[in-house]
């Protein structure tokens, strides 16, 4: 059964790796941006068309409005960067957000962070793959057809990619993410010139297209109101950039640094491209409406439930380039695959926050332990499951989904900017030399803008987003927080119970006598085996048990016992309801309660086979027993168990395995090894 589960785990995830390779997952610069900063650079893909989808409430004269708010958002971008940058050299253990917050907010800010973020992250993997199968299924009709079977057979590739390693995977995902950089950044640059130098005309498929607007005139406060929400859209943008705060241990030396360098350069390649794709949208006329059937218009007619609303990022690309051309081509298949990729931020900031939380006594300790491949592959499979769980639930609706999206980062954003002024002003207070103080009030004063910042922005996303679903993102925050403060408690509660006392205690206290008994229902090698271990053990009284439920077999046993005479009193138990775990338990009770202060041992004799289906004919008695016995305060339980033939074979074949290495992973030695051993003479 071991060979038959290994073999498949070995093909998908590749051979294991010893604990002390783990140097060598670490991560250059040039796959760590892929790797940690792939959703903020994919999200432009989105992000512009999510602020034209809320500005089409209006018509297309509130179209003008989106340079604007590509300016707040790149503000906005400029400062989160800048703050975060200060976090990866203050807290440069990977806790990120969750570990300033913890620190210096106390546990209970940092566990909203966490909730927070975790919430981020499944969300980060829905709304990326969600979004990508639209990209794709507009030059597919099957993936439309069938979007959350695609979407969840996504999510299980990058599931095992991610399976592999975090560097094996990183290497995979670096050259689409930098296709599609190159791709937008081109997109951009001929865009500009075929506009500015050659002053042609370029129109994308939408533009002679007329909006219906769903609020016409808005004015006042209402038109307030909807630049505001259309600016928390555009935010989408910033998803992901605490990521690499989140994962600064998996850098190459210098860590910090190297995360800092990363950081900006995610920054600018994000806010260059977001500004670009919003430039060009407007130059080229695209329309957008959240309810395109409807409230599209051509030639004063809606275009109907058959129309296929492409996204911005393709719409723009085919009036740069033409539809069809090799380029567009090119930009759209890296647009869907990066995409799909984005989601990788959160397959590895998700694991390890959530091995940290784990650390914490936050989360289940597994989830602190790597896999075969040095990665946190627990972490990995629950991301993997409650973005499944979300994709069904949602359709993998992008518009819809995006609407979860945001609240978490952007509370995890203020808290973590609250926290890190809170760290310059404890060092402040320390700290006498006039050079490094500088440095520390120049750090508080970026961290301090962007706590004012992201919480004005944290407040809009609410207010504008609370009944679109973002109340959603609430409850799983507000579900994640209960959760694991439940498992805190309950790992406390644990630890007190069994923390060893200083002074005398029970437990120190030796029984004044050992009852042993063995459970025996027929007499064969394996019961024999199991009176000859409880005679070794010497205790101060021993017998057999068997219970009554087949008087001819029960006859036969003690005939048997007789006829052998084994000097091992014998116990009947009576079972008129023939059952034969209740007077088991009830018997060993009854020698508790006459005696507190002995220990009972209970000796089970067990066959030991070698095949799973075996195991469902045999010990299932046994199992139940054991499972009663261990809730029975003062018994004691052994196994003895005796090993078939079956067993015998299923361990040649476990060891022939060990021994087994496939083609290839064997490398002969050094090249001077193999010369000198090949120039030594043959006896």
């Amino acid at each position: 059964m071991s060979k038959l589960t290994d073999v498949p785990k070995r093909i998908l995830i590749g051979r294991a790796l010893r604990s002390d390779r783990l140097g060598e997952t670490l991560l250059p610069k040039r796959i760590a941006l892929p790797v940690f900063a792939s959703d903020p650079l994919s999200s432009v893909a989105y992000a512009p068309g999510e602020v034209l989808l809320v500005l089409s409430i209006a018509g297309v004269t509130a179209y003008h409005f989106s340079p604007w708010i590509a300016v707040a958002v790149v503000v906005l971008m400029f400062t989160v960067v800048a703050s975060y940058r200060q976090n990866v050299h203050a807290y440069p253990s990977g806790g990120g957000d969750y570990e300033v917050a913890n620190t210096n907010l106390g546990p209970k800010a940092g566990l909203t962070v966490a909730s927070a973020l975790l919430v981020d992250y499944v969300l980060t993997v829905a709304v990326s793959i969600s979004s990508g199968i639209e990209n794709l299924g507009s030059a597919i009709p099957f993936v439309v057809e069938h979007k959350v079977l695609c979407a969840i057979g996504v999510i299980v590739l990058l599931t095992l990619m991610n399976l592999r390693g975090v560097k094996e995977s990183g290497s995979l995902f670096a050259i689409p993410t930098y296709i599609f950089v190159a791709g937008v950044f081109t997109m951009i640059a001929w865009g500009a010139f075929r506009g500015l130098v050659l002053d042609d005309t370029m129109r994308a498929p939408t533009a002679d297209y007329a909006i219906k607007p769903e609020h016409g005139g808005l004015a006042g406060f209402a038109l307030v109101f909807l630049l505001l929400r259309a600016f928390s859209s555009g935010c989408a943008a910033l998803t992901g950039v605490e990521a690499i705060s989140n994962g600064v241990p998996a850098f190459r030396k210098p860590k910090s640094k190297n995360a800092a360098t990363t950081l900006a350069a995610m920054g600018l390649l994000a806010v260059t491209m977001f500004c670009g794709i919003i430039a060009l949208a407007a130059a080229t006329d695209v329309r957008m409406a959240e309810d395109p059937a409807k409230d599209l218009i051509h030639n004063g007619v809606p275009l109907g439930p058959d129309y296929v609303q492409n996204p911005v990022i393709s719409q723009v690309a085919e009036a740069v380039f033409g539809k069809g051309s090799f380029l567009f081509i090119i930009l759209a298949a890296a647009t869907a695959l990066v995409l799909f990729l984005a989601a990788n931020t959160a397959y590895n900031g998700f694991p390890l926050l959530g091995s940290i939380l784990a650390q914490d006594r936050y989360l289940p300790r597994q989830l602190h332990t790597r896999g075969d491949r040095l990665a946190f592959s627990n972490g990995i499979v629950l991301l993997a499951g409650a973005a499944g769980l979300l994709v069904g639930i949602y359709g993998a609706d992008s518009t819809r989904l995006i609407q979860l999206y945001i609240v978490g980062v952007f509370v995890s954003f203020t808290l973590s900017q609250t926290g890190m002024v809170r760290h310059w002003n404890r060092h402040l207070a320390a700290e006498k030399d006039q050079a490094k103080r500088r440095h520390m009030i120049r750090s508080r004063a970026i961290n301090a803008f962007g706590a004012f910042f992201t919480g004005l922005v944290l407040v809009v996303v609410l207010l504008t987003k609370f009944t679109h679903g973002a109340w959603v993102a609430l409850l799983g925050m507000v579900i994640f927080y209960a959760t694991m403060t439940a498992i805190r408690k309950h790992y406390d509660r644990v630890a007190a119970e069994i923390a060893a006392p200083e002074g005398p205690s029970d437990d120190l206290v030796r029984p004044s006598r050992v009852h042993s008994v063995v459970l025996i229902s027929k007499i064969h090698r394996p019961a024999l085996r199991a009176l000859a271990y409880a005679k070794l053990m010497r205790s101060d009284s021993l017998e057999a048990l068997s219970v009554n439920v087949d008087p001819a077999e029960i006859k036969a046993l003690r005939e048997e016992w007789e006829r052998r005479g084994i000097d091992v009193p014998l116990k009947i138990l009576d079972s008129p309801y023939r059952e034969i775990t209740r007077p088991i338990i009830e018997y060993v009770k009854s020698l508790r309660k006459e005696s507190p202060r002995d220990a009972v041992s209970v000796i089970i004799p067990e066959y030991v086979v070698g095949h799973w289906y075996e195991h469902l004919l045999h010990n299932q008695s046994a199992l139940r027993l054991k499972g009663r016995l261990l809730f029975t305060p003062g018994i004691m339980v052994t196994s003895v168990p005796y090993q078939l033939q079956s067993s015998e074979a299923a361990k040649r074949r476990a060891r022939k395995q060990q021994d087994w290495n496939a083609p290839g992973s064997v490398r002969r030695g050094p090249a001077q090894v193999r010369s000198k051993e090949s120039s030594e003479p043959k006896s």
